[in-house]
């Protein structure tokens, strides 16, 4: 709703040009133009304010980290999305099938699902360093996003947070996967490969490996909320984001 002040404003500025092109041959299209132009300004369709622009950006950004990291972060969140679960790692996936032809496929599923769940469980922390990074969202950033490609607001936040999420999520990450048994369920296929004859060994940095993975679906996630809200009216949920990404 416009206010009576703004109202006022638009009218004065009406009739001011109206009079100074009076005089001018121009008169009746310009008059049909201004007509048009402060009719649809008094509807609420006026231009959006870069104080607005910006603060519907903010506001689109909170709403898609936190759907991003509520998808992530439920239970399969990771293991029932193929586009994001965390997989065997590359020396375990090289000897997965001579693991299963001896036996150990309940093992191998084992291993494989816990790291999903030690990703799901440190998701949520992502969410303050994210609310940090729109904070310090500063006036250039928020016209580059705005102009910019449909992952453009994820492609800010991987490189304002990357590094922080990363020394979050691995002591996370560590603890979750003793928790929920990924690291015993690692130790245990390690023995059972040193069984096998020309397995060879595992060398994984476990924590490294789960973590990577687990911050790479974590912003695949975001990126398709932010394509969401840029391209499809349904996911603009408030009165601001329907204004802003028109």
């Amino acid at each position: 709703m416009q206010s009576k002040k703004q109202i006022h404003v638009v009218l004065n500025l009406f009739f001011v040009l109206l009079f100074v092109c009076a005089s001018t041959s121009s008169y009746g299209k310009f008059g049909d133009f201004l007509k048009d132009t402060v009719g649809e300004m008094l509807k609420g369709e006026k231009i959006t304010t870069e104080s607005e622009m910006i603060q519907g950006l903010k506001e689109a950004l909170q709403i898609g980290t936190e759907k991003a990291i509520g998808t992530v972060s439920r239970v399969n969140g990771y293991y029932d999305n193929p586009k994001i679960r965390i997989p065997l790692p590359g020396p375990v996936e090289k000897v997965e099938k001579l693991l299963r032809v001896a036996g150990y496929g309940t093992q191998v599923d084992t291993f494989e699902k816990s790291m999903n769940r030690a990703a799901e469980q440190a998701a949520p922390a992502a969410q303050t360093i994210f609310v940090e990074a729109i904070g310090e969202m500063t006036i250039t950033d928020a016209q580059r996003i705005l102009k910019g490609s449909e992952n453009e607001a994820t492609l800010y936040f991987k490189d304002k947070t990357y590094g922080k999420l990363e020394e979050i999520f691995k002591p996370m990450v560590k603890s979750s996967m003793s928790e929920v048994g990924a690291t015993r369920a690692y130790q245990n296929l390690h023995e059972k490969v040193q069984t096998i004859p020309f397995a060879g060994s595992l060398s994984v940095d476990l924590d490294t490996y789960v973590t990577e993975r687990s911050l790479d679906g974590l912003f695949l996630m975001l990126a398709e909320e932010e394509a969401k809200i840029r391209t499809d009216p349904a996911a603009r949920v408030t009165d601001l984001l329907k204004k802003v990404f028109k």
